[in-house]
């Protein structure tokens, strides 16, 4: 007769507690202290995902991989330099009419202070009487009646003292500091930017030798598991992959539709520069959670040039909330959301842990970073709890 052993639910030990709160710890001092370096490789694999279809269609087309990769990653930044140099011409020319601009502002805020007095005027006369509105301009008081003064007479004149004399002035001394040179003042403002700056020169080169040496990296990235965990691993790389392609193009081609039709309500309105300012109040409009009053400072600043009534600003902002409510409520969710598959609660974590972590860049790769999370976990069947957990 075979005895039945109950074997006793293994327990963590405190050790291993400490050692997981301890790597935890760790991990988030590394995402920290080495984020310019992690967020370049972040932005290089993304940018990579999305432009392997049209590299991989070259290869189809009988053109060497490292061929059509160069051609490619070219073709990339040739659109980024078009694009940039389109935005630097408007904005070359905004900044010549900055003088116009600090006039224009000036009559707005005396237009608007003229409105404020004179709403205070009208609610000072509805709410306090009329009697007590009207007061004398003069108070009939004996004490303050001012009496001629008495002349006085030569004996009091002499024997009066004489005015104490004032002491003389002190000169006034400067001390001049030698004025801080072209080049020193230049380093200064652009030490603080030269990691970023280093680090986002690296990303053409490294989007070029992952999308050129694609195939060898993911055959090397199998080799790293055993052969039954290949399959599972394969998969989360498409995974990783398609949310990310899924999560760039749903916002490009969201930002695109409100850049256009922001640029046509600026252009029926006369708005200075509306080529500029509609794709940027377009795109802005998608940063999560700050995405509304950042769509509203362009094409309020560009108004300060030719509006003077505050009632138009007012009509900006209003259609620039109706764009960003109907974008992200209607058709955010149908072009984004349903590949990404987030809940709300998990979204709005994400963005305060890697805003804390990376800042402003933390709050644009959050959700591709979670989602991407997500992906793995739906693939390796002992994470599937928490794809679950992180799902809508």
């Amino acid at each position: 007769m075979a005895t039945v052993t109950s074997q006793a639910p293994v327990e963590r030990k405190p050790g291993n507690r400490a050692i997981t709160v301890l790597a935890f710890a760790a991990a988030i001092a590394l995402l920290y202290f080495g984020r310019v370096f992690l967020i370049t490789i972040v932005i290089a694999i993304i940018i990579a995902f999305l432009l392997d279809p049209v590299v991989t269609l070259l290869v189809k087309l009988r053109l060497p991989r490292p061929v059509s990769s160069f051609v490619v990653c070219s073709f990339t930044l040739l659109t980024l330099y078009l694009i940039g140099l389109a935005l630097y011409t408007e904005f070359v020319t905004l900044v010549d009419e900055l003088p116009a601009y600090s006039q224009r502002i000036n009559d707005l805020v005396d237009n608007v202070a003229t409105q404020v007095d004179q709403a205070e005027k009208r609610t000072y006369e509805v709410v306090v009487p009329k009697r007590f509105q009207e007061q004398p301009s003069t108070q009939s008081n004996p004490a303050s009646v001012t009496r001629p003064r008495r002349k006085k007479t030569p004996a009091e004149a002499a024997a009066a003292p004489a005015p104490a004399s004032q002491p003389a002035p002190i000169p006034e001394v400067r001390i001049h500091s030698d004025p801080t040179p072209l080049f020193a003042y230049v380093y200064g403002y652009l030490r603080s930017f030269y990691d970023v700056l280093l680090m986002a020169s690296f990303v053409p080169f490294l989007v070029y030798f992952m999308l050129s040496w694609r195939d060898h990296l993911r055959r090397s990235f199998l080799y790293l598991f055993s052969a039954s965990d290949r399959y599972v691993a394969g998969k989360s790389w498409e995974g990783v992959a398609n949310i990310a392609r899924a999560y760039v193009i749903g916002n490009f081609i969201l930002g695109l539709l409100l850049s256009v039709i922001s640029s046509l309500f600026f252009f029926t309105i006369h708005m200075p520069y509306w080529p500029l300012v509609g794709p940027l109040s377009g795109f802005l409009s998608l940063v999560p959670y700050v995405g509304l009053p950042l769509a509203i400072i362009p094409p309020v600043l560009a108004g300060l040039a030719v509006y003077t009534q505050p009632a138009i600003y007012v009509m900006i902002a209003g259609v620039v909330a109706v764009l960003h409510l109907v974008a992200m409520n209607l058709l955010y969710p149908k072009m984004v959301g349903a590949r990404v598959h987030l809940n709300p609660l998990v979204v709005t974590i994400a963005l305060m842990f890697w805003g804390t972590l990376w800042g402003a860049t933390g709050l644009l790769l959050a959700i591709p970073i979670t989602a991407g999370v997500k992906a793995v976990c739906d693939n390796v069947s002992s994470l599937q709890a928490y794809g679950k957990l992180l799902g809508d």
